[in-house]
This record gives structure tokens, C-alpha cells and sequence, in this order.
């Protein structure tokens, strides 16, 4: 921690001793941890992405991904001003958020994982906003989880661009049909689309065609773009981005 006085003997060199009318003056200039150094270079990317394309930066929310590390690495990210997180488990989340609220009432969590119907109730309670609806039977379990607990989170449609089938998301095909049903049901409370490109294809054509569908079905979010591609999907118009590595590191060696 270095000392900075406001002002100085010797005609104002720095490293003289202050006059001691000068002590309460003192400026302290904690220095900042791997992990806000780790945020604040991803700021400056998502501020000059945004830029580049023309946007305003404050468009883009980042989403700082958590999951897999302790609640005091989201204390550290709390610290340096980051508000919204976003976690793959609901238990994983349940254990971490709660208390983290307790001293930190504004933060925002995002269900970013694939969700099992049975976890519907739990993820209701928990989250601002669940990124990964993707079928109709996750629908009916988030609709009726929502008339029990008395509240519904901000929903995204998770859209499998890739049609890859390992992996979670509404296929292509029935995206179209499985958006208006949702529109429907849930209104207003349905606000955009997410995807997960394919880790070896150039990601930008998925970024586009989510971007098509949004606008297609008048939806405003589009949650695109991770560690490795975030700049990209800023250019194809992200109003979410979502960071993990990048901000928390390489997930704990005992996940």
C-alpha cells in the first residue's frame, strides 16, 4: 500500500515527510487483486468492441461466469463493481447467492446451464434471469414453478445454431414454433435468445443467424459470445456477453 500526501514539504517534493497539518490528507491507494485487473481488461474489450461496431458500450451487459469457483472469487469480482453473474447449477448457485445477497442486495444472477425439469422450482426462486429454456416440457415446469413460487425470472430461448447433439438448445428447426408458443405463455417476461456456437466453426455465422431470429420474433436480448469470441458477437449486435475464463481464471483443479 503506497502513501500519497496532498501536499509536501521541501517546496512540494514527493518522498519528503508532510507537514502535519497535511496527515489527514493522506490519499490510500490499495493495490488491485489478479482478478479486478482480469475484469477491467475485459471491460476495455467489450468498450472498444462495442465502439468498433458503432454501438454504445453501455448496450452490452457482461455477464461474469462463476461457476466452479468460491464465492470468494465473486466476493473479489463484487469489489470491482461487477454486478451480474451468471452459474451453470442451481445447487451450485443456491449455495453461493444467498448469502452474497445479504451484503450485496443488487446483484443479478443468470441460469446459464442446461436445466432439468425437476430444478424448475429451485431456479424460479433463485435467478433474475434463466438463459437456457429450450424445450416444452421446461416451459410447462418454469410456468407452473412460477404460479407456486409467485414470480417468474426474465427467460431466454437457448437456440442449438449448431444442430450438435450433445448439446442443449432448441434445434433450428423448431426454434421458430417453440418462440411464439413461448411468447404466448410467458409474454413480455420472454426477452431474447442464446446460443453456444460450435467450439472448431467460425462463430459469426451463428451470431447472425440468432440475431435474424430476434429480430424476426421483435425479441431485444441476444446473450452471445464467451471468453474466446466475445468481441465477435458484439459486432453481430450481443446485448450480453458471457466471460469466465477470461475474468475468474482456469476452473478450480479439483472441479
Amino acid at each position: 500500500m503506497r502513501l500519497i500526501p496532498a501536499c509536501f514539504t521541501e517546496g512540494g517534493k514527493e518522498g519528503a515527510w508532510p507537514h502535519p497539518c497535511c496527515l489527514r490528507s493522506f490519499v490510500f491507494m490499495a493495490p488491485s487483486s489478479p482478478l479486478a485487473d482480469r475484469l477491467e481488461h475485459v471491460r476495455a474489450s467489450i468498450d472498444a468492441a462495442a465502439r468498433n461496431a458503432g454501438r454504445d458500450p453501455a448496450s452490452v451487459t457482461l455477464v461474469a461466469v462463476s461457476k466452479f469457483h468460491p464465492a470468494s472469487s465473486i466476493e473479489d469480482a463484487i469489489a470491482a463493481g461487477q454486478r451480474v453473474f451468471g452459474e451453470n447449477r442451481v445447487q451450485e448457485a443456491a449455495a453461493k447467492f444467498p448469502p452474497l445477497r445479504q451484503t450485496t442486495p443488487d446483484l443479478r444472477l443468470h441460469l446459464i446451464g442446461g436445466l432439468q425439469t425437476n430444478k424448475a422450482r429451485d431456479a424460479v426462486r433463485l435467478a433474475d434471469m434463466i438463459e437456457s429454456l429450450d424445450r416444452p416440457a421446461l416451459a410447462d415446469a418454469l410456468a407452473h414453478a412460477a404460479e407456486i413460487v409467485g414470480r417468474l425470472p426474465e427467460l431466454l430461448i437457448e437456440v442449438n445454431t449448431g444442430d450438435e447433439p450433445q448439446k442443449f438448445g432448441v434445434p433450428r428447426e423448431d426454434a421458430d414454433a417453440f418462440i411464439r408458443t413461448c411468447r404466448q405463455r410467458f409474454g413480455n417476461k420472454l426477452r431474447g435468445l442464446m446460443c453456444i456456437p460450435p467450439a472448431q466453426e467460425d462463430a459469426t455465422p451463428h451470431f447472425q443467424l440468432l440475431r435474424s431470429m430476434a429480430q424476426e420474433h421483435g425479441l431485444p436480448m441476444l446473450s452471445m459470445g464467451m471468453s474466446a469470441d466475445y468481441p465477435q458477437a458484439i459486432a453481430q449486435g450481443a446485448t450480453m456477453v458471457r466471460v469466465g475464463t477470461a475474468i475468474f481464471g482456469p476452473r478450480p483443479a479439483s472441479t
